[in-house]
């Protein structure tokens, strides 16, 4: 039995150190560790309510607009405003275009560059990996970052800027659209809609989102053989990526682009145990301290606590522990997608165990359904009628903001006194995903999925351990605040 540290982590958003138990060539227990505190409650604490809209955008510079809106979410449930629609359309478009972003990115530049390593130089799809992928040099990432920038152009038209837009406020947004404006963004999402069907899928968006099943999928993926998703699917089945990183938890999904009939995505919990979906109780929300260097009771968000211990003896990460019902919980599109009943990924997943084939296929399903959405929320736009509902905010209150970021569950619980912030905390997807142990000794979603990962003899950067760490796409610097 040895122990090995893998860390800093390449291409991951922050800081990330795992340390591994491994017995016979394969992980037996693991520890995550996000090494670096930045303290973003403890800074908001005492700012008048309405600082929460300029500082809580700056926890990250990927995913600015889910925390922004987390944060005008809360502050509108404070403050008890109603956006009028055009607000919600607005805000729904940028968000998006962010998650789309996110999801292309990680999927060219954060995850398939593993594929191009020289370990898989004696497989069949290595030339073309290669030649698609390799970090710095593959045609996939230059072509998708052309796409990208022109994407970020739907927030510079809905928010102004990006990242840390000021447009989104309590009462919705202060960037109207115009009509010229509006059809601008028409084509631009258009224009996605285009690379993804040319490069991504090779094929038109309906037919991808139509797939039922595992056996339809790889069907389709064999006569559509020139997109980069099937490209994926070649590797995935190559090298067993359906057996690679499996965790059984419950799956949440606090619903995601709301609108006046509801959302997009469902909010809701699905257990693996059952196979049913129920609904998410957030008064069960609890935030565990006792793997953290950071002292204070477990509690609800709303009520936490926490304190600096840097030298607290049983801690070894910075994040918290957060749990449902006092269980650990996986986020991200695949909780969204098999929340909200999606059929391939539901069929993907019907073992009741994740794994990383499923998280990756399932950020590229959730993309081509949110494009679609994106034409819709365009159209549905009214010029020339309301953006932002204008009310002042209220000196008391206390308020919670519950979006879906890229990444997964994203929650802002507040409390306003005399104006000001009286207590601010966060749990971000990351925080969730890479969570700690708990008092009762229970893992967190990585720490567990990690578990039966093979490492080959004299692996100090273990490949196979790094599909599994990337597949849940970290933010390490949302992740500890």
């Amino acid at each position: 039995m040895t122990r090995l540290l893998v860390g800093p982590f390449n291409r991951v958003e922050g800081d990330l150190e795992v340390n591994l138990q491994i017995d016979e060539g394969r992980v037996t227990e693991a520890w995550a560790n996000s090494p670096l505190y930045r303290g973003f409650e403890n800074i908001l604490q005492g700012r008048p309510a309405l600082d929460a809209l300029v500082i809580a955008p700056r926890i990250c510079g990927i995913c600015s607009v889910s925390q922004s809106l987390a944060a005008a979410t809360a502050l509108r449930h404070a403050a008890g405003i109603t956006m009028p629609e055009n607000g919600m359309l607005s805000a729904n478009i940028a968000h998006g275009a962010e998650n789309i972003a996110d999801h292309l990115t990680h999927f060219y530049l954060f995850f398939m560059p593993d594929f191009a390593r020289d370990i898989y130089a004696d497989q069949p799809w290595f030339a073309s990996i290669v030649d698609r992928f390799k970090a710095t040099v593959g045609t996939g990432a230059a072509q998708w970052l052309e796409q990208r920038r022109r994407l970020l152009h739907v927030l510079g038209i809905v928010a102004g800027k990006w990242p840390h837009s000021l447009a989104f406020q309590p009462g919705g947004s202060t960037k109207s659209i115009d009509k010229g404006e509006k059809i601008r963004l028409l084509s631009t999402v258009q224009d996605l809609r285009r690379f993804l069907e040319t490069n991504v899928f090779a094929d038109n968006l309906d037919a991808v989102t139509e797939l039922t099943n595992a056996d339809a999928l790889f069907a389709w993926a064999d006569n559509h053989p020139t997109g980069d998703f099937a490209q994926f699917l070649t590797v995935s089945r190559a090298c067993d990526l359906d057996t690679l990183g499996q965790v059984a938890l419950p799956l949440m999904s606090q619903g995601a682009y709301h609108n006046l009939e509801g959302s997009l995505f469902s909010r809701g919990v699905f257990d693996p145990a059952t196979g049913k979906r129920n609904s998410v109780n957030i008064d069960a929300f609890s935030e565990d301290l006792t793997s953290t260097w950071m002292q204070g009771a477990t509690a609800h968000p709303a009520n936490a606590t926490a304190h600096v211990d840097a030298d607290k003896d049983e801690a070894y990460s910075w994040c918290k522990a957060p749990r449902l019902n006092a269980q650990p919980v996986e986020v991200g599109a695949l909780a969204r997608q098999v929340v909200d009943g999606q059929a391939l990924i539901c069929d993907l997943v019907r073992a009741g165990k994740t794994h990383v084939q499923a998280r990756i296929v399932a950020r590229l399903i959730e993309t081509a359904r949110l494009v679609s959405a994106m034409e819709g929320w365009v159209k549905a736009l009214k010029p020339g009628m309301p953006f932002c509902e204008e009310k002042p905010m209220v000196k008391t209150g206390t308020g919670s903001g519950l979006i879906e970021a890229a990444r997964g569950s994203l929650g802002h619980w507040l409390a306003i006194k005399n104006g000001q912030l009286s207590h601010y905390q966060i749990i971000a997807p990351t925080t969730w995903n890479f969570s700690p142990r708990c008092a009762a000794g229970v893992a967190g979603p990585l720490e567990q999925a990690l578990v039966g990962t093979p490492v080959r003899a004299k692996e100090h950067d273990p490949i196979a351990v790094q599909h599994v760490v990337r597949s849940f796409d970290p933010c390490m610097v949302c992740t500890v605040h």
